[in-house]
C-alpha cells in the first residue's frame, strides 16, 4: 500500500503539469481574470469601499482609484487586522500575518496572511515546485521509500487574545500543512517552529538522523550554517555519506550564485539538481521552469497576485508610470507592484526584476529599490554585485560565506568609494589581486560604475575587509536577526552596517 501511495503522489505531480502549461501560456487573459476577481471579492472592505472599487471596470480605472502603496501607507489598515476587526483589506478575519524584519531598518513589518493567500498562491505555488521538477526530470522520485523534505523556517508565536498569529511566513506555512503534505516535511514541527536557532540546529540534525532526506527547501546562508555543523558531528567534507538520497536542493531569498561551489562540494553527486524561486512574506511570485536557466524564473501568473511595473528611471518620479505585464520589455530594471488575495493593493514590495523572456514570461530579480549604492551616480545593485563577486570568486578558486558593502563618503581632495566586508570559507590566496579583480569586474557589469572609476576621479578603487569565521552571524544575532528567514543586507546607501560590523572586530 505505501508504494502505491508514494507512486500516486508522483503521478498526480506529474498529471498537473497540463494546468500548469495552460496559465503558463495563457498569462495575459489570466492576469486579467485575477485582478477583477480580487477586486470582486475585496468590494466590500473597508480598503474597497474607500476606493470604489465597485466601479472600476478596466485596469485604468483601477490605476486611477487606488494608490500605490508602502507598507507605511496600508500599516494602519493592517493594524486594524491585527486587532481582530473584519473586513478591512480582504473579507473576514486574518489569524496569522508573517513578520518581515525588511533589510534596510529595525522596524517589523506584519504581512496578512490570508486563508486565500496560503491555499491560492502558496500551497499552489508548492504543488507547482513538484510539477516542474517531475516533468524536467521524470525518471526521478524523491518520494520513493518514504522520501522526505528538510526545510528550514521560524518560529511563530501569539500576539494577542483575539486568536492572531505571527512569524516567518514558512512557519505559518509549516503550521496549516495538510497532514498528507506534513508527513513528507522534516524536522518534526515542534522542532521547525524553534525560536532560538542556536538550540535548533542541533535539534534539527539530532530529529533527522537516520531518515531518507531526497531534497532541501529553504535559505541557502543558513544550510551552510547547518551542514557545517552536520559535517563535524559526522567527521566528514561532505552530505552525501549522512543523506545518500538527497538529489535537489530547492532555494530563494538570496542570489544562488556566490554559494554555488560550496554545495557543489557538500553534495558532489552527480544526480544533484537545484531549483530557484521567487517567494517572499507577501507572496510566491515565481519558479525556475528551465534547468539550463539559472537565476531565471517563471512568472507566477495564476496564483492569486496581480502584477504591475514600473521601470527603474521613473521609479519615484511624479510622473511614473505603472504598467501591467502586456507592456514590459526585456532587459529592463523595473520595481514591481503587487495586489494579492491577502489584501496588499498595488504595494510596492521594494524588489527589482527584469524581463528574460515573455514567451513564457520569465523574470530575474536585478536588486531592491532601497538596496543599492548610488552615493556618486554609480548605481551600484545586487544583481551587479552578485554577478561580480561570483565570476571573481571561481577565477580565485574561493568560496565566500556572506559579504556587505557601503559608501566611503567623499573626503576634502573629492575622493570617495565602496567599502566591502567579506566572510570567506577559503581566504584568497592574494586578497589584493582579489580586490582589483572585483573591482574590474564591478566595472565590466556596471557602465555607471566605470564611468565614476575612471581615473580614479570620483571613485577610488574598492576598500575590502576579510572577517573571520561567523563575524555575521554574530552581527546578526546581535541585531536580534539570526534566525533562517533573516538576510543579510547586501548594499546600502549609508555607512551604518560597516560600521557595526566593524566595531564587532
Amino acid at each position: 500500500m505505501k508504494i502505491v501511495v508514494e507512486a500516486g503522489i508522483k503521478k498526480y505531480f506529474q498529471m498537473r503539469k497540463f494546468k500548469y502549461q495552460i496559465w503558463k501560456k495563457n498569462a495575459l487573459d489570466t492576469q486579467e481574470f485575477i485582478l477583477f476577481d480580487l477586486l470582486n471579492t475585496a468590494k466590500y472592505t473597508k480598503f474597497g469601499k474607500e476606493f470604489n472599487f465597485e466601479e472600476i471596470s478596466d485596469y485604468e480605472d483601477f490605476k486611477k482609484n487606488v494608490p500605490i502603496s508602502n507598507y507605511e501607507e496600508i500599516y494602519p489598515y493592517i493594524q486594524k487586522m491585527l486587532d481582530g476587526e473584519h473586513d478591512i483589506l480582504w473579507p473576514g478575519f486574518t489569524s496569522f500575518f508573517s513578520r518581515s524584519s525588511g533589510t534596510t531598518n529595525d522596524v517589523s513589518k506584519y504581512i496578512p496572511v490570508s486563508h486565500d493567500a496560503l491555499y491560492k498562491n502558496i500551497y499552489v505555488a508548492g504543488k507547482d515546485i513538484y510539477t516542474i521538477f517531475f516533468d524536467n526530470y521524470p525518471d526521478s522520485d524523491i518520494f520513493k521509500n518514504n522520501g522526505s523534505v528538510l526545510s528550514l523556517g521560524g518560529s511563530l508565536s501569539p500576539v494577542n487574545e483575539k486568536g492572531i498569529r505571527v512569524g516567518d511566513v514558512s512557519a505559518v506555512m509549516m503550521s496549516q500543512l495538510p497532514k498528507w503534505a506534513a508527513k513528507y516535511r522534516q524536522p518534526t514541527l515542534d522542532i521547525a517552529l524553534m525560536s532560538e536557532w542556536k538550540s535548533k540546529i542541533p535539534a534539527i540534525l539530532d530529529d533527522v538522523k537516520g531518515k531518507n532526506i531526497t531534497h532541501i527547501l529553504g535559505v541557502p546562508t543558513w544550510f551552510i550554517s547547518l551542514f557545517e555543523e552536520a559535517k563535524k558531528q559526522n567527521k566528514t567534507n561532505t552530505l552525501q555519506d549522512i543523506f545518500p538520497n538527497i538529489e535537489l536542493f530547492f532555494h530563494g531569498a538570496v542570489a544562488f550564485e556566490p554559494y554555488r561551489q560550496i554545495f557543489e562540494n557538500l553534495f558532489p553527486q552527480k544526480n544533484m539538481k537545484y531549483m530557484e524561486a521567487y517567494n517572499a512574506s507577501e507572496g510566491f511570485f515565481a519558479i525556475q521552469d528551465d534547468p539550463e536557466k539559472n537565476g531565471e524564473m517563471l512568472l507566477l501568473t495564476d496564483h492569486g497576485i496581480f502584477y504591475e511595473f514600473i521601470k527603474m528611471d521613473e521609479y519615484g518620479m511624479k510622473n511614473q508610470t505603472t504598467i501591467n505585464l502586456s507592456n514590459i520589455s526585456i532587459g529592463v530594471d523595473y520595481a514591481m507592484i503587487i495586489s494579492t488575495n491577502a489584501g496588499l493593493w498595488r504595494y510596492d514590495i521594494g524588489d527589482t526584476i527584469q524581463f528574460t523572456s515573455v514567451d513564457p514570461y520569465r523574470i530575474k530579480i536585478s536588486g531592491r529599490t532601497k538596496h543599492f549604492i548610488n552615493v556618486f551616480g554609480e548605481e551600484l545593485m545586487v544583481g551587479n554585485t552578485d554577478a561580480a563577486l561570483s565570476f571573481v570568486c571561481k577565477k580565485h578558486n574561493v568560496q565566500i560565506e556572506n559579504y556587505t558593502a557601503g559608501p566611503i563618503f567623499m573626503n576634502k581632495q573629492g575622493k570617495g568609494g565602496h567599502e566591502w566586508i567579506i566572510e570567506f570559507k577559503n581566504d584568497p590566496q592574494n586578497l589584493g589581486d582579489f580586490i582589483i579583480d572585483l573591482d574590474s569586474e564591478l566595472q565590466n557589469v556596471n557602465s555607471d560604475y566605470k564611468a565614476k572609476r575612471q581615473d580614479d576621479i570620483a571613485l577610488q578603487c574598492l576598500k575590502l575587509h576579510a572577517v573571520p569565521a561567523k563575524t555575521f552571524m554574530k552581527w546578526m544575532e546581535g541585531r536580534g536577526k539570526l534566525g533562517a528567514q533573516n538576510k543579510v543586507p547586501r548594499l546600502s546607501n549609508r555607512r551604518r552596517f560597516i560600521e557595526e560590523i566593524l566595531n564587532i572586530l
